[in-house]
């Protein structure tokens, strides 16, 4: 499955190409799982592509719904360079995910949001469990589909 099918597939609504690509910025070690996922979070808030890529070693691994995998720093990069476009480009920018309920088991850090943004009728809710190791973060399964957003 190409990255193209995989976005589509999940109804992510926009397309990367290769213009968008960037280069990765080095990566910056947090000191606990919970540092590593708040600054994700707080990254994603700011739509800052840089800070997000600090975070996540070559292996990284995204699971989203239906079971879609998307693997590698590359590949999870252009997924944000995507997400972090204004909503007028498909993408998700102005959005404010908001952590509701916390629970971190070990180095995985599990956290049930709320994302609130001009552009939503309503909050929209999920959860995600972000798997930590070294102050870096491997792997992410996220309920954040936006086929199940409701858009004004």
């Amino acid at each position: 499955m190409t990255y193209r099918t995989v976005l589509s597939a999940i109804g992510f609504g926009f397309v990367v190409t290769a213009a968008m690509a960037q280069d990765l910025p080095p990566l910056v070690v947090q000191p606990n799982a919970e540092l590593v996922t708040f600054e994700h979070i707080e990254a994603l808030n700011a739509c800052d592509w840089n800070r997000l890529m600090a975070q996540y070693p070559e292996e990284v691994l995204f699971i989203l719904p239906n079971g879609v995998w998307i693997e590698g720093r590359k590949n999870i990069g252009d997924v944000f360079a995507g997400f972090c476009k204004p909503r007028e480009e498909g993408g998700f920018k102005g959005a404010t995910f908001i952590a509701e309920k916390v629970k971190t088991i070990g180095d995985t850090v599990n956290v049930s949001w709320r994302v609130e943004a001009d552009f939503l009728a309503e909050p929209y809710k999920g959860a995600d469990a972000y798997v930590t190791r070294d102050g870096l973060m491997y792997a992410q399964v996220t309920t954040f589909d936006p086929n199940d957003m409701k858009f004004k």
